[in-house]
């Protein structure tokens, strides 16, 4: 029966697509440069008019197929030498339409923009991208399929200027060889478009028009033709630093100081193997100035996942991301057995020292992709061993391994193949010195795509192994697959999902629990083209359905139907409703074996978002739930930003989450007794973002963030055999809890020359948590400042050396 639905739904599909018509690509010569070029922002030398002339751009939002208009037309030229491709232009525009703020780099804020982006390869898959905006600043992405297509981590070392002028703006860029990987061949034929963004109207303009019905991004590009021969140059970077540190925290316990000072020295490499492959290092890293995790107060079964803030691990590192199988913050994260130390102290000792973070000793990326179309990646990291200290009632101290030293690996190689599609094969390893387990994990993918990029065929293969985990071997294996189409105003994806109750990949991944099967379907329609009162409209509609993979039980079911768009006003809009049937969540009580009835639940919430280019923005989104027999609650969000000038802004975030009467696992008893909760919970967080710009080099930026949440326990409960909830008069411990975390982040960045800077950090945190519950905020904030605070001042300063240009000036 299923398999004849799947047919039918596939059939009623194909009849209902709409064939669309394949816009010819566009074709440019680039013109070669035969004098200097001084990259001023204004391009009135004599050499830019022998470049090849783009214009006549095709806008993609909010009205497709437009041309310019008069008066708002773009005049960009393109030229290379034997060392850099060059881009300037003027966009006209008037003067009280063009939308410029010092932002600063990779921060584009509401600054018009120009950018190009080159398929080096001609593959139709990967490309990278360069922008200016009208202050000057650059903005680079990398651009590869998948969950993030938009790489913007990603940093590279070129030259960009702008001006506002009467006309509109104007910029120029010199884009060096060496920010480009490519073969060596008698000529070059390039992936290639070119974007203008005018913030204020929303509007978007391509120089290859851009099909926001069709799926993919850089299969829409025209071509780039370089018509003799460029040299791949020597890519050889170096990046040193010098940091310092004064950290403190008033511990105020004999033998452990208050102040800590440390100096700190390491150094990037970036290294063109060949013209194709990059080898990227760095050795002693020093990742103290990044910014201070959103840390909450968890009580979900499952860990937290936090976003990555270090510039190496976030940097090309698509390859390395496929698959899912890398979350980089295992590197240099809590010890393995961190949390042991206090569970094996003796009477009379006491923790001097206890290391949180594994410190890295090294971290390489070999990545590059054939000219046959493989790409190959290589990632390999080394954590030195962490030791806790311990001091007994006779002052003698004695240390506790708690991190071997470890080993990080992944090896990948993506084969891209015609129409888009591509197959993949990963593996990543973690070994530890000594008698501690390892871990290695296995991937096969395979993404097919139709001639026309219509429909799409994918699949997932998984395998892992725990080495000597608790004296045996322990392996699992997971697999997606599922079948959809992807262009078109109608869209749609059927997916199953499978992962035994032996799959982990936690080591080097992340993966909030495993044994389920998934069964899930997506269903989408799409209005890119304005209509009498919108600009662009989505719908979805989304089913799950969840069982147990062994002994085979049912989980959940539950329904996700969205709606949002744009208005002609350029405002956002959107709402969304959601609805759980009653299932079996084994997750919830901790204990193997035992179950929860979790009841029926729906909720319905929206949104809305003024135009961001204004001086005044705001955005708010609230949620309303319910649960059949375990109370409500409300989410609600609003944030606002406001623009002083081009270069002071405020940015104000505000969280506020209820809920009332709701269940949850309080703590696992003697004999695997499970005790639940009937409790209120409350969440507050406050997020105050200030910027002041000098100019498009120089910035002080302060991120103050307070995040309050407390859980007033109202009645106890003890979980039976059947999965309900039987009440428990007896239990009268206080699981009361009042949470508080405080950050500040206050950061002076000095960008002195490209790809080098100077930085000043001060962070301030507070991390408080205690059983007494407190009801007013204010009185709460106070008693927060006056916890425990710890204080860091650092300084950092690193300077890119490039090896052509060092070799340059000494000649």
């Amino acid at each position: 029966m299923k398999n004849i639905l799947v047919l039918l739904l596939v059939f009623c599909t194909c009849y209902l697509n709409n064939v669309f018509a394949q816009p010819a690509i566009r074709t440019i010569t680039a013109n070669r440069l035969n004098e200097n070029i001084k990259i001023d922002g204004t391009p009135d030398e004599p050499g830019w008019k022998q470049g090849a002339l783009i214009t006549d751009l095709a806008e993609f939002r909010p009205k497709a197929g437009d041309k310019e208009k008069p008066g708002n037309t773009s005049e960009i030229w393109l030229l290379y030498d034997n060392t850099a491709i060059y881009v300037g232009g003027i966009c006209h525009d008037t003067l009280k339409n063009v939308s410029k703020e010092l932002a600063g780099r990779d921060n584009i804020g509401v600054s018009d923009y120009v950018g190009v982006i080159f398929d080096t390869y001609h593959d139709r898959i990967n490309a990278v991208g360069f922008y200016v905006t009208t202050t000057g600043e650059q903005f680079d992405a990398r651009y590869s399929p998948g969950d993030n297509g938009e790489d913007q981590s990603w940093n590279a070392v070129y030259e960009t200027n702008a001006k506002i002028t009467d006309e509109g703006w104007t910029f120029e860029m010199r884009i060096p060889f060496s920010a480009l990987r490519f073969n060596k061949k008698p000529s070059q034929l390039w992936g290639f478009n070119l974007i203008r963004q005018r913030m204020k109207f929303q509007q978007g303009f391509t120089w290859n028009p851009l099909d926001l019905n069709k799926a993919g991004f850089v299969n829409q590009f025209g071509d780039m033709i370089i018509p003799d021969q460029i040299t791949p140059p020597l890519r050889l970077s170096f990046s040193p630093y010098f940091s310092s540190y004064i950290n403190h925290y008033p511990y105020n316990s004999n033998g452990v100081k208050n102040t800590t000072a440390s100096v700190n020295g390491g150094m990037d490499l970036k290294y063109g193997i060949n013209e194709s492959f990059t080898l990227d290092m760095t050795l002693i890293p020093d990742f103290g100035q990044v910014q201070s995790d959103n840390q909450v107060l968890n009580l979900t079964p499952f860990e937290i996942k936090y976003n990555e803030n270090r510039s190496f691990f976030t940097e090309g590192t698509e390859l390395f991301n496929k698959g899912d199988l890398f979350y980089s913050r295992r590197v240099g994260a809590t010890p393995i057995h961190y949390y042991d130390v206090s569970n094996s102290l003796q009477p009379g000792e006491r923790i001097l020292r206890n290391p949180s973070e594994t410190k890295l000793i090294n971290a390489t990326k070999i990545s590059g992709r054939t000219k046959k179309g493989l790409g190959i990646g290589v990632f390999n990291a080394l954590t030195r061993p962490m030791h806790a200290t311990i001091e007994n009632s006779a002052k003698q101290k004695s240390n506790i391994e708690t991190q071997p030293l470890t080993n990080y690996s992944i090896l990948v190689f993506d084969q891209n193949m015609k129409n888009n599609s591509s197959i993949t094969f990963l593996n990543t390893n973690v070994t530890r010195n000594g008698n501690d387990y390892d871990a290695n994990v296995s991937a096969l993918l395979f993404n097919f795509f139709d001639k026309k990029n219509t429909f799409n065929l994918f699949g997932r293969g998984y395998t892992s192994t725990l080495f000597n985990y608790n004296n045996k071997n322990i392996s699992g294996y997971s697999y997606k697959a599922g079948f959809g189409k992807v262009s078109g105003e109608f869209t749609f994806e059927l997916k199953q999902e499978l992962t035994d109750d032996k799959y982990d990949p936690n080591d080097l991944g992340i993966l909030f629990n495993n044994n389920f099967i998934d069964n899930r379907l997506y269903v989408g329609y799409r209005k890119v083209k304005p209509g009498k009162w919108y600009n662009r409209m989505f719908y979805n509609l989304n089913l799950t359905y969840s069982q147990r993979f062994t002994e085979r039980t049912y989980q959940v079911a539950s329904l996700n139907a969205n709606f949002n768009g744009q208005l002609k006003n350029l405002w956002y809009i959107g709402m969304f409703t959601n609805l759980r049937e009653e299932g079996n969540d084994f997750y919830e009580p901790r204990v193997k074996g035992k179950v929860f009835r979790s009841p029926r639940s729906a909720g319905v919430g929206g949104f809305f978002e003024s135009p961001f280019a204004k001086k005044y923005f705001a955005f708010s989104e609230v949620y309303f739930y319910k649960n059949r027999k375990y109370g409500w609650g409300q989410e609600f969000r609003v944030g606002h930003r406001y623009r002083v000038n081009d270069k002071i802004s405020f940015f104000h975030d505000f969280t506020f989450m209820p809920g009332f009467n709701n269940v949850g696992f309080t703590e696992v008893q003697a004999n695997d007794v499970v005790i639940f909760a009937r409790r209120d919970r409350s969440t507050i967080e406050n997020v105050l973002n200030l910027k002041y710009s000098f100019n498009n080099r120089m910035f002080i930026t302060t991120r103050i963030r307070h995040y309050w949440s407390k859980v007033k326990n109202r009645e106890f409960f003890t979980l039976n055999d059947k999965g309900y909830l039987d009440e428990n008069m007896s239990y009268v411990a206080n699981k009361d809890l009042n949470a508080n975390i405080f950050n500040i982040d206050m950061v002076y960045s000095w960008r002195f020359a490209p790809g080098s800077e100077f930085n000043l950090v001060w962070k301030n945190s507070v991390y408080e948590n205690t059983n007494l519950v407190e009801t007013n905020y204010l009185r709460n904030f106070r008693h927060t400042l006056d916890a425990p605070q710890n204080n860091s001042l650092s300084l950092k300063v690193l300077y890119y050396i490039d090896y052509l240009s060092l070799k340059k000036n000494k000649k």
